[in-house]
């Protein structure tokens, strides 16, 4: 992928996560993939994992808007660094997060979520 392509898909993913949109987003994720958060350090294995994880979060979570701050290209998928506003008018304040994404034939096998709150 280009970077282009990269940015691309970078803003449309978090988009769906935006959107909360779980079969949007495992759409997004290999059959096989990999996915480590905060809350599951122990990692996730697999789209099934990874759906039923979203539903629990999206049901449990606030509005949250991802907006793309950074990307950069890396062998084998990219980085990103993304800014979180978390409910209505960012009532809930903001985060910064970070995202290793390892991507095969345009799926992602593999993504590290790392994040903090940022200063009020």
């Amino acid at each position: 992928m280009s970077v282009v392509d990269i940015e691309a898909f970078n803003a449309d993913w978090l988009k769906a996560w935006s959107d909360k949109d779980t079969e949007r987003l495992v759409s997004f994720y290999s059959e096989d993939t990999v996915y480590m958060d905060p809350q599951t350090a122990g990692g996730l294995k697999g789209r099934g994992a990874l759906r039923t994880y979203l539903q629990g979060l999206f049901g449990a979570t606030p509005e949250m808007v991802y907006v793309p701050e950074a990307v950069w290209v890396i062998e084998g998928g990219f980085c990103g660094r993304w800014i979180c506003t978390v409910g209505p008018d960012g009532a809930g304040g903001k985060l910064r997060g970070f995202d290793l994404v390892l991507l095969k034939d345009g799926e992602i096998t593999h993504n590290e979520v790392y994040v903090h709150q940022l200063p009020a």
